[in-house]
């Protein structure tokens, strides 16, 4: 089974060809991170006129890469069996131009169409290119720029939150973190790149909510704001967006060596407690940006390799290919293809609606 599959809810025009929920046969992504890098951040108008501008020809390039194309050079409909897209939650206007592209192509080609959500689809990017398939029971960690949850799965489609962040995403504290230290956005890998001549035990933070499965970033923040001012002799007063300049570079250095190592060992915390909480668990999932991070793929898989010493079951740790952790099509394709396999319906092309905010369920 083949499925194109529409990702749009953010600032990545995504567009991908998958089939049988894992095979990929094209992944095209179109990235505006160059459009917002001046401005430290996403503008969600900006975003949805980059998604226009670009949605059309992704789709286009998608069929070219998969060979998917009729003898006149036309995308070969006839090759695909359902079209997904992301439908919530996101952006509203750039939800809008993902999901209007794939509703009208599905009532043009014919094909059914089914509504995805986001977080299912980072969850899903685990299954991409997975000889392995996870097991169930099994533990998500979904970190991003605009989410972070933990995810308890019993099986295909059975999704309970059993925590959430109360403010700030872990993802969005790595971007607000990187602007008080003068560095570029997106802010994860610039922290990452700073933090490798940094000393991680430099600054010490404080880990919020500890003993919860909930998490809170804003107070991780304000402390690493407040650090700063202190370094460099500040009051509150003082411009924050002036600071980065009073520091010198082994100073940003290891402030973003401190700060990352304290977010890592917080998530690392959590999912201690969340296996402690769930002693069936048989696969420990992660996705989502933040999965790239290499000090956390390095610290959970020690924790992991540890854990499974002591333990008579086993518990199998997966992360996606650093080229599925961020947005792409093939995520939401592979999303789609396992609510097939679980007999969920497809979504009338004329009815489906976008919604900016919800969980997963």
């Amino acid at each position: 089974m083949r499925i194109l599959g529409i990702e749009s809810s953010c600032d990545e025009t995504a567009v991908a060809i998958v089939e049988n929920g894992q095979t990929i046969l094209s992944n095209v992504v179109v990235s505006q991170i160059d459009i917002f890098a001046a401005y430290g951040g996403v503008i969600p108008e900006i975003a949805a006129r980059s998604h226009l501008e670009a949605i059309l020809p992704a789709v286009h390039q998608a069929f070219q890469e998969a060979n998917l194309k009729t003898d006149s050079n036309q995308d070969d409909w006839s090759k695909i069996d359902a079209i997904a897209v992301t439908h919530t939650p996101g952006l509203l206007g750039s939800l809008l131009v993902g999901t209007l592209t794939a509703r009208t192509l599905a009532i043009l080609q014919h094909k059914p169409l089914y509504a995805v959500h986001h977080l299912k689809s980072h969850i899903y990017a685990n299954w991409l290119q997975n000889q392995n398939e996870p097991s169930f029971p099994l533990i998500a960690l979904i970190i991003s720029g605009g989410h972070t949850q933990i995810v308890k799965m019993s099986a295909h489609q059975q999704f309970e939150i059993i925590g959430t962040t109360r403010d700030d995403a872990v993802g969005e504290c790595f971007d607000k973190i990187a602007k008080i230290l003068g560095l570029p956005y997106p802010g994860g890998p610039s922290i990452t790149k700073a933090a490798a001549i940094g000393d991680p035990n430099a600054y010490s933070f404080p880990h919020p909510m500890s003993g919860t499965l909930d998490f809170s970033f804003s107070g991780l923040k304000t402390a690493v704001l407040r650090e700063v001012q202190k370094e460099t002799q500040k009051p509150i007063s003082f411009p924050s967006s002036q600071l980065a300049a009073l520091l010198t570079d082994q100073q940003r250095a290891d402030f973003a060596a401190s700060f990352e190592q304290t977010a890592v060992d917080i998530l690392i915390e959590k999912i201690k407690l969340a296996i402690k909480q769930n002693p069936e668990t048989e696969s420990l999932i992660i996705a989502g940006g933040v999965s790239a991070n290499q000090r956390l793929r390095h610290d959970l898989n020690l924790y992991i390799e540890q854990q499974n010493s002591k333990l008579h079951n086993k518990i199998n740790l997966y992360f996606p290919e650093p080229r599925f952790s961020g947005d792409n099509g093939a995520m939401v394709a592979s999303a789609a293809y396992y609510e097939i396999v679980s007999k969920i319906p497809p979504t009338d092309p004329f009815a489906l609606n976008i919604m900016p905010r919800s969980i997963i369920q």
